[in-house]
């Protein structure tokens, strides 16, 4: 199984025939002052396998923050089922709404995915404060 496609954006939906619509895409975000809260950090992953992946997947998500520590981790399953159409390969949009999180400090984070134990991306995220931003120290 790949990840073919993995980016943070400020929304995402799946539509009924599994087109994935996305909106704001951005690596980098700054704030007024810290701790910060954002409001919405959607993380799109689209998930791709032949057939003999057919089955269930373990998924793994961690947020780090500069140093390396955790700030957020998730664990889940996604399962892929066969038919007529998979015989060109699996595709499996997948969206997480992160609503809430809180940055402590500047610098950067990052969002690690594995899959069955395997590290497949990691997508980095840059937060930066009001000196970040050019203003005056």
């Amino acid at each position: 199984m790949e990840i073919d496609l993995a980016l943070l954006a400020d929304a995402a939906t799946i539509d009924a025939s599994g087109k994935l619509n996305i909106l704001g895409i951005f690596d980098r975000i700054g704030v007024a002052q810290f701790p910060a809260q954002h409001g919405r950090v959607t993380l799109v992953l689209r998930f791709t396998a032949g057939t003999s992946e057919i089955g269930s997947h373990e998924v793994h998500i961690r947020m780090s923050d500069p140093g390396g520590a955790e700030v957020l981790s998730l664990n889940g399953e996604i399962q892929l089922v066969g038919g007529p159409a998979a015989q060109n390969g699996i595709r499996v949009p997948h969206i997480l709404n992160l609503d809430g999180l809180v940055f402590a400090g500047p610098g950067m984070y990052s969002f690690d995915v594995k899959v069955d134990g395997e590290h497949h991306v990691t997508l980095p995220l840059s937060v930066e404060g009001p000196q970040g931003r050019g203003a005056a120290a």
